[in-house]
């Protein structure tokens, strides 16, 4: 039993050693000169495995996808991810959050240990081989440094990611692949991304790089506590990324789309209008907001924006406008940040054109897994969960396969 597995990411590896212990002789292809450069990337933050939470309430996390990644999860949920990382010598631990990492808080020593299990199951690597499709004899094609060359497996995983941080391997240059192979594919999109907001020059040179920090993000129904990032053209963070899939598409439908931001969400409006209510004697507004609701100077920075742009004056405002506006200030996104510089991709190829082994349903003997698939999820360990489970999924979908 021959495999070919392309792409050296988690869920490509994962697919690897699920097949190697089946007793199939595997041979990883990856196009960059080294492997797991985005899942090395991710380990600077700590690597964020997986998530603490109750398996229905993490699913839903998928939300639409959910029905169609139910089955892969559930058979690799997180503790059997937590049970692999320990297997392989690298213990983890519950964040207060109820993110799950590594207890060294590094990527490089799990990702080390993995590939000495990978080599002792006899898996192989080709470096630098860039996939290219099939030939008319149906082998696998790929180019090298020293010029084409094809394979013909007896079974092949495509685990090629999507195309963020395309720098690291990630490219999204399988989608023309597979489309003209008939394979329906959603637009791959940016997600877990920040977004462009038209700062004034005296914000930008002033804030960029602060953070908003305990706040909440609203838009629609959906309300977020957390921090934010401001940049030079946008703003970013984990609050912002956990509403990046309804504000993304939003901005694409209308062309904007108006977050609104609690700077003193602990605050009932009360409260604020009593403390707001307060004299203010010689005070500067911003010197009396920052003493008397301990905003930051980057809140009353941003409030200040927010007001220019509507052609307020907060000064004119009663204790209760105020109150209201500081709790919901207004910023409008006028475009999602590039594709190259999101956490992750959303689009790819349809969830209904793959059956339950993660077989494509086109092309008999061709598996895919991890973020080719068509599903998003908000940072937190639900990116590398999926790709890990759709791995292994695919992984004991091509042994069945083969054994037929």
């Amino acid at each position: 039993m021959d495999v070919a597995v392309i792409g050296a990411g988690p869920a490509g590896l994962m697919a690897a050693e699920i097949l190697a212990k089946g007793g199939a002789q595997v041979t990883i292809y990856e196009r960059m000169p080294s492997v797991g450069r985005k899942f090395l990337l991710a380990g600077r933050g700590g690597l964020n495995l997986t998530h603490n939470e109750p398996l229905d309430q993490f699913l839903a996390r998928y939300r639409e996808a959910t029905p169609y990644l139910r089955d892969a999860i559930e058979a690799f949920p997180p503790d059997a991810l937590r049970a692999w990382s320990d297997s392989l010598g690298q213990p983890t631990f519950v964040g207060s959050s109820g993110r799950v990492f590594p207890q060294v808080f590094k990527a490089s020593p799990l990702l080390r240990a993995w590939l000495r299990r990978l080599d002792q199951l006899g898996v192989e690597f080709a470096l630098r081989h860039r996939w290219t499709g099939w030939n008319a004899k149906g082998d696998v094609q790929f180019e090298t440094p020293g010029g084409p060359t094809s394979s013909r497996p007896d079974a092949t995983i495509i685990a090629l990611g999507g195309a963020s941080w395309p720098r690291l391997g990630a490219d999204g240059g399988w989608t023309n692949i597979l489309s003209a192979k008939g394979v329906s594919l959603a637009p791959l999109r940016p997600a877990n991304s920040g977004f462009r907001v038209t700062w004034s020059d005296l914000f930008r040179e002033r804030f960029e790089g602060e953070p908003l920090k305990g706040v909440a993000l609203s838009f629609g129904h959906s309300v977020v506590r957390g921090e934010a990032t401001i940049t030079r053209d946008g703003i970013e963070g984990g609050a912002i990324y956990a509403l990046s899939a309804p504000l993304r598409d939003a901005v694409f439908a209308r062309g904007e789309a108006v977050l609104h931001i609690a700077l003193r969400p602990d605050l009932a409006h009360a409260d604020l209008v009593t403390r707001l209510s307060a004299p203010r004697k010689k005070q500067s507004l911003s010197t009396f907001l920052r003493k008397q609701l301990s905003l930051s100077p980057v809140a009353v920075g941003l409030l200040q924006e927010a007001t220019i742009a509507l052609e307020l004056y907060p000064s004119a405002m009663s204790p209760d406008q105020l109150a209201a506006f500081i709790n919901a200030v207004p910023v409008k996104l006028i475009d999602v940040a590039s594709l190259d510089r999101a956490i992750s991709t959303a689009g790819g190829i349809s969830l209904d054109d793959v059956n339950a082994h993660y077989m494509l349903r086109k092309l008999p003997g061709v598996f895919v897994a991890g973020e080719m698939l068509d599903w998003e999820a908000p940072t937190g360990g639900y990116l590398l969960q999926a790709c890990f489970a759709t791995g292994a999924a695919a992984g004991r979908g091509a042994l069945e396969y083969l054994k037929r």
